[in-house]
């Protein structure tokens, strides 16, 4: 076990420094960088000339080193987050780029986690529900329910609920963790529940794709385990069904479900990402989305960064559940 711990360790190490490569490079592709926007920003509104922005903007880019070439930009970059622990500087917000991520990453964490808890024990439930009822009036509903949901844009359904909560229960302050009454109050059951009040839609855009999905798998792979030869012999043995499904078939087939988990975390962050763009909540992803616009390529590598490493973290303790799962896994 030790041995596969290792290696995963190692395999994830090398997965996030190629990430973090890739996230930097692709950020660099677009033409120009924050200094043009800066100098156009000198001459339409600071009524500089250009000779007087193009000074200006040359200083910005010596002053925050985007004046030597990008792979000398990257080495940097990475040797500031691990000697340092800093993510550079944004030159929109004027501020280190650690101190805004993580003023914002727990409330993106906490929604993200609060969207792949609902999807996976919705989903398992429904999913082990009609498993045991194939084609039956249920199964065929949650069919086409999960068709629907996998099919559907999260920020069209996003927009939806928007105009639901405003115009039909005339919900004020939706593109905010609070009501006006309770931003500054301490915490208390009110501001707690009118915390849930706000944030349910963006558990619900987030996770009911991930619902869909873990239904459809789960019924899959318990409608295989179910016609299995060890099953069919537990019930000759006369087991009860409840018993046979249950201690016999569930736990069998959960694993591709345990294995998905490595990927469903980021889902859920894009979920979220897209939820909280167009809720405009202050949460990771408008600041992601801002970042891309004025091409403050620290914000984006570094968001970009954090979301590969929720990835690789999520398939890595993945692999460690299903080698807690499979004794098998751990010698593969």
């Amino acid at each position: 076990m030790i041995s596969y711990l290792i290696r995963r360790l190692l395999s994830a190490v090398t997965v996030l420094l190629v990430v973090s490569a890739i996230a930097f490079v692709v950020i660099q592709l677009p033409p120009g960088d924050f200094t043009d926007i800066y100098k156009a920003q000198l001459i339409t509104q600071g009524g500089l000339t250009e000779t007087e922005a193009e000074a200006a903007a040359e200083e910005m880019r010596a002053r925050y080193g985007l004046d030597v070439p990008v792979p000398v930009q990257y080495v940097n970059w990475i040797i500031g987050i691990v000697t340092r622990g800093e993510f550079g500087y944004s030159f929109r917000y004027k501020e280190d780029v650690g101190s805004l991520i993580a003023e914002r990453l727990p409330r993106t964490i906490g929604l993200a986690a609060a969207a792949h808890a609902t999807s996976t024990i919705v989903g398992l439930l429904v999913g082990i529900f009609v498993g045991q009822r194939q084609y039956s009036l249920s199964d065929n509903v949650a069919a086409v329910v999960a068709f629907i949901l996998t099919s559907l844009p999260r920020f069209f359904l996003a927009l939806v609920i928007i105009y639901i909560l405003v115009f039909t229960f005339d919900q004020q302050s939706v593109t905010s963790f609070y009501s006006p009454e309770y931003v500054v109050a301490p915490w208390s059951v009110g501001k707690f529940l009118d915390l849930l009040k706000h944030v349910w839609p963006v558990i619900a855009i987030a996770g009911l794709g991930g619902v869909a999905r873990n239904l459809r798998v789960m019924r899959g792979n318990l409608l295989d385990v179910l016609n299995a030869q060890y099953v069919v012999t537990a019930r000759s043995k006369g087991i009860k069904e409840r018993r046979v499904v249950n201690r016999h078939a569930v736990p069998n087939a959960l694993h591709p479900i345990v294995a998905y988990q490595g990927t469903a975390i980021p889902y859920m962050v894009q979920g979220e990402l897209e939820a909280a763009i167009v809720l405009s909540l202050p949460t990771v992803a408008p600041m992601f989305y801002g970042s891309l616009r004025n091409q403050d390529i620290y914000i984006t590598g570094s968001i970009l960064l954090l979301y590969g490493a929720l990835l690789v973290a999520g398939n890595l303790l993945s692999d460690i559940f299903l080698a807690v799962l499979d004794p098998r896994i751990r010698y593969s």
